[in-house]
């Protein structure tokens, strides 16, 4: 058996341990009840609970969700276009978001997938200091895409 404040009450019989934490006001927790003889402990577990609670909240406040932003481009894109779509992908990559590139190919442009191949490489290459490469360009369907995620530095 163990105290309220951590130290060792010794070997007690459970129905002696029941009643040394009535005196006390306290609850009888089993922490390792495989054990031979099963280890438990005074504590007021309502206390305890809340304090768990409050530091699991306090957790979930600090953690961030990871997103995928996509943006779609096609074969046929101008500079300007491009440099929009490339400074929109490196705010997203500097929020720690990871980014889906994806070019789509209607009609005959699906005779010319290297054009877009070769789109997406650059694109990852202009980014290529903010992010890394997760997943090099592939074909799915009418798209292929590419996915970046922020360097760990960042």
């Amino acid at each position: 058996m163990i105290g309220e404040a951590g130290e060792q009450l010794g070997i007690v019989s459970s129905a002696e341990a029941l009643e040394i934490a009535e005196e006390r006001g306290l609850d009888l927790v089993k922490i390792s009840p495989q054990a031979v003889p099963p280890v438990c402990k005074l504590m007021n577990y309502g206390k305890y609970r809340f304090e768990q609670s409050k530091r699991e909240k306090e957790a979930r406040k600090n953690q961030h969700v990871v997103e995928i932003k996509e943006i779609r481009m096609s074969p046929g894109i101008d500079v300007g276009d491009f440099n929009t779509k490339l400074k929109n992908a490196q705010k997203f990559l500097a929020d720690g978001n990871r980014v889906k590139v994806s070019v789509r190919f209607r009609g005959r442009e699906m005779a010319h997938t290297e054009i877009g191949r070769d789109l997406l490489n650059k694109f990852a290459e202009q980014c290529a200091e903010a992010a890394t490469l997760d997943k090099a360009a592939k074909m799915e369907g009418r798209n292929m895409s590419i996915f970046l995620s922020p360097k760990a530095g960042k």
